[in-house]
């Protein structure tokens, strides 16, 4: 199976749903599948490294505040 596109973005991160979600500031959002701390983080504005997995899914691997 091909491996997704790599992502590095920076946005605010919420705590929605089942998945943190960051929030672009063109409006975009991206549901991440993080795994480790990142509750700290929340409401804040960071920068994700990513795989993308699915449409709107990014496999992080490192978050850390922007």
């Amino acid at each position: 199976m091909p491996r997704g596109s790599q992502h590095e973005l920076i946005g605010l991160l919420l705590g929605e749903g089942a998945y943190p979600v960051l929030r672009l500031a063109d409006g975009g959002e991206w549901r991440l599948d993080v795994s480790g701390r990142y509750h700290h983080l929340l409401g804040r504005k960071v920068r994700v490294l990513g795989r993308r997995s699915e449409f709107d899914m990014l496999d992080v691997k490192r978050i850390e505040p922007a």
